[in-house]
């Protein structure tokens, strides 16, 4: 069911066990060839999906399409909100939900820039609600949440989903085929002398650092958007989605934790 379609009556009297699903993403640049509302796309297609097959079972509120993207300002058509500012606007999101009676919250989302300020943001909520042993609040990226799945996408010939990639690409040339410009999708490479840090995600590394985008990559874009295509995107979407919906239905068994000691 979509929040927003509903009447204030039927919001009230809903059964709050419903898990209420909130899709996060952003407004930014994505390389020479995607459009920048590229995450907004995925991942409100992805809750478009959640609600088609869970129904009864979930509540889904409009994606919120502006996220934390300070680090990719130095390309244009890029906006953002401050991490602050991002970490109170989830913080307050939360709390009219609780104020509404539901306990089991998910954001869904399709931005890597939203990963930090969404798990303090659920953590910061859940301290001001410690009398809630009810509450549950989960955030997830679906490139985290469906790792696995997407794996199981053989036609992919690059390693990882990153940024306006072949992964991104394909997604959008299914999602919304006459946006893309591929004439021009190049991706970006940036190395350092490290061992540790690969800035780039050409390969696995090992620490976090600290980056703005465009000291990474000189087309705003990484990996390689030209491998995309359309049928990549379909079945990647089929598969992030079928395991969003199982973990749903995972969480919606979640009651309150029991402790016991250890033997």
């Amino acid at each position: 069911m979509k929040w927003g379609e509903l009447r204030s009556p039927a919001l009230g009297s809903s059964d709050k066990s419903r898990i209420v699903v909130i899709p996060v993403a952003a407004l930014e640049q994505h390389g020479q060839h995607l459009p920048v509302l590229t995450d907004t796309f995925i991942a409100t297609e992805l809750a478009e999906r959640v609600n088609t097959a869970l129904q009864e079972e979930v509540l889904v509120l409009p994606t919120l399409w502006l996220g934390a993207s300070d680090h990719h300002l130095g390309f244009p058509g890029t906006m953002s909100l401050h991490l602050n500012t991002y970490v109170e606007v989830l913080c307050q999101i939360m709390e009219c939900v609780i104020h509404s009676g539901f306990r089991k919250v998910f954001f869904l989302n399709g931005h890597g820039g939203n990963v930090v300020p969404g798990a303090q943001a659920i953590n910061i909520v859940r301290q001001n609600h410690r009398d809630l042993d009810d509450l549950r609040l989960v955030f997830s990226a679906y490139w985290d949440l469906a790792g696995e799945a997407i794996k199981t996408v053989e036609e992919m010939e690059t390693w990882r989903l990153t940024h306006a990639c072949e992964y991104e690409t394909s997604m959008v040339l299914f999602l919304r085929p006459e946006l893309p410009e591929m004439s021009v999708a190049q991706g970006g490479t940036a190395t350092i002398d490290s061992e540790y840090y690969v800035p780039d995600y050409t390969r696995p590394g090992i620490v976090t650092a600290a980056y703005v985008f465009d000291e990474v990559t000189q087309t705003g874009a990484m990996g390689r958007p030209d491998l995309g295509t359309p049928g990549k995107g379909e079945k990647l979407i089929e598969a992030i989605a079928n395991e969003i919906v199982n973990f749903l239905r995972d969480m919606k068994k979640w009651g309150r934790i029991e402790r016991g000691l250890a033997s």
